[in-house]
């Protein structure tokens, strides 16, 4: 049989709230996804820096200790081979301004905390679809 855990896309989860990235884990997890969680912007930008493996999508908080979401998507775009990476942000602040700091600095989408879960699963389908196309 051959491995289907290795076939299954990768998300990148950077989130700093245990609770929120364990809801996440499990939503992704119960819908085939394999998922990386990185809890602060220290680790997240070393994982960017050293990884082997272009997720398929990124689900990314803005505010994380050590270097926030901005910064996070600037470095994601740096690397040639996660230009094309979708990325959804996350955030708790919900304001025009941060929508559109998040879409200018390179998100694909943006959600604001709490989220709906279906909502959220949606959106990843989506931009997954977009992605695969």
């Amino acid at each position: 049989m051959p491995n289907e855990h290795a076939s299954s896309p990768l998300v990148l989860v950077v989130e700093d709230d245990d609770h929120i990235a364990q809801v996440l884990r499990f939503m992704l997890e119960r819908q085939g996804y394999r998922v990386i969680h990185l809890a602060d912007g220290r680790a997240a930008s070393e994982h960017i820096a050293a990884a082997t493996e272009a997720p398929a999508l990124i689900l990314l908080d803005v505010m994380l200790p050590y270097l926030d979401g901005f910064e996070l998507v600037a470095l994601a775009r740096a690397r040639a081979d996660w230009v094309a990476v979708p990325i959804l942000m996350l955030t708790a602040k919900n304001t025009e301004r941060d929508t559109v700091r998040a879409l200018d600095a390179g998100a694909n989408d943006f959600v604001s905390k709490p989220f709906q879960p279906n909502e959220l699963m949606a959106r990843v389908r989506r931009l997954l679809k977009i992605h695969d196309a």
